[in-house]
């Protein structure tokens, strides 16, 4: 029986442009791939004349579900947009519900979402080194690599109970306080990480082999890039001193002190570097957050936004009411619009949130970093040899479930 829908060819999606030449596909099923993504590639030999990506193969229509959800329970599909940064999804959102409602967030939530953003960032990082290395033929800085994730999945497992989508910072705060044993958990991280990460420094900084596949592969020039409107560690490393958590901060990241790494040639080699020096940054970063926590509260004050104290519930019948109305009905934020974005570990994480007086969202966009960076990858690779693609394509560090959502 003839199907009557119709499937494009590559010939519909992409014109071309030479004569003698072969259309190939890369993906979607390609090993090489970092999700299901789908690249369609003019060849003239094995030099890329021209390139398309075609995504949506995993696309879950996160941003329409989000209008049917309490603004409380759009935080569990955060987690799942770009799931080896859960924390930092979690706190972009957070940011946007907040600015609607206008409440004022403790010092120590805010001190204690940095910490857990900045240990994201470090294990996304360690994620992207690993998977790169190992798509340019390098095995053992994935066990590294892995190693030392795991260290920090152990201690989002030590707040939340989960190690991937803790949904643990929410509008208001976060669901609880630092667990017992976890600063102590942290600052034995903070003390053998930088060893480990020298070691990966040792395996790949000065290898001939690695230079060889990653210089002067890929580049992209600072004009490119904002025009392009790229962020991140792939805008770091043509020269752009563009890092939201410096020129526009949030969750009181005033109060510390980071510098912004950034490139010169802005190709494959530059963005490692870039990130590699981002990790020691986060460092630092998170080494004076921990030694600078403040007392107080983990959440708001504003009994409209948080549940009341747990030891509360028990003894007072009002706490155990509040309690219920808010996870049963939400909380109405006033009617307006905002914006609010994070630095995330692949650039400028941002939510559109619309209120129309509800307790749901009117509207809930998503400006995400690893949709905008993966337009580069048609420029970068243009003029370059087919086997130089997956390097390009790992540079950018895209993960499809933010860019389908």
């Amino acid at each position: 029986m003839e199907s009557s829908t119709f499937m494009p060819t590559t010939e519909t999606i992409m014109e071309r442009v030479g004569e003698n030449t072969m259309i190939v596909n890369i993906g979607p099923q390609h090993p090489s791939t970092h999700g299901v993504l789908r690249v369609i590639c003019e060849l003239e030999g094995e030099t890329i004349i021209q390139c398309r990506c075609k995504i949506g193969y995993l696309h879950t229509g996160m941003e329409k579900e989000a209008e049917y959800q309490q603004y409380q329970k759009c935080v569990v599909m955060t987690d799942r947009m770009d799931y080896l940064s859960a924390n930092g999804n979690n706190l972009a959102h957070a940011l946007a519900v907040e600015k609607l409602l206008g409440c004022d967030i403790p010092k120590r939530a805010q001190y204690l979402r940095v910490i857990l953003a900045e240990l994201s960032r470090v294990a996304s990082h360690l994620v992207w080194l690993g998977t790169h290395a190992l798509d340019l033929g390098a095995m053992t800085p994935l066990f590294y690599c892995w190693t030392e994730r795991e260290h920090i999945l152990d201690m989002f497992e030590m707040f939340s109970g989960v190690r991937m989508m803790p949904s643990w910072i929410v509008p208001g705060g976060l669901r609880g306080d630092m667990p017992e044993g976890f600063e102590e958990k942290l600052r034995n991280f903070l003390k053998s990480f930088p060893s480990e990460l020298e070691i990966l420094e040792n395996l790949l900084v000065e290898n001939p082999i690695w230079i060889e596949r990653t210089q002067n592969i890929g580049v992209l020039s600072a004009d490119e890039t904002l025009n392009l409107g790229c962020s991140g560690p792939i805008m770091r490393a043509s020269g752009v001193a563009w890092d939201l958590r410096k020129t526009n901060p949030y969750s009181s990241y005033e109060d510390f002190e980071f510098d912004v790494p950034l490139g010169e040639k802005g190709d494959v080699y530059d963005r490692f570097l870039v990130r590699i020096a981002e990790m020691k940054e986060s460092l630092r970063i998170i080494q004076q957050a921990i030694d600078g926590l403040p007392e107080g509260d983990f959440r708001t004050a504003d009994r409209k936004i948080a549940p009341p104290p747990k030891e509360e519930i028990d003894t007072s019948m009002e706490s155990l009411i509040h309690h219920f109305k808010l996870y049963t009905e939400g909380f109405c934020p006033p009617v307006g619009e905002t914006y609010a974005a994070i630095e995330g570990p692949k650039g400028e994480l941002g939510f559109y949130v619309v209120s129309d007086g509800t307790n749901k969202p009117y509207r809930w966009h998503v400006r995400p970093s690893s949709f905008m960076n993966l337009k580069s990858l048609e420029i970068m690779a243009k003029g370059k040899m087919l086997s130089d693609l997956v390097a390009i394509i790992g540079s950018i560090d895209i993960v499809l479930g933010e860019i389908d959502r």
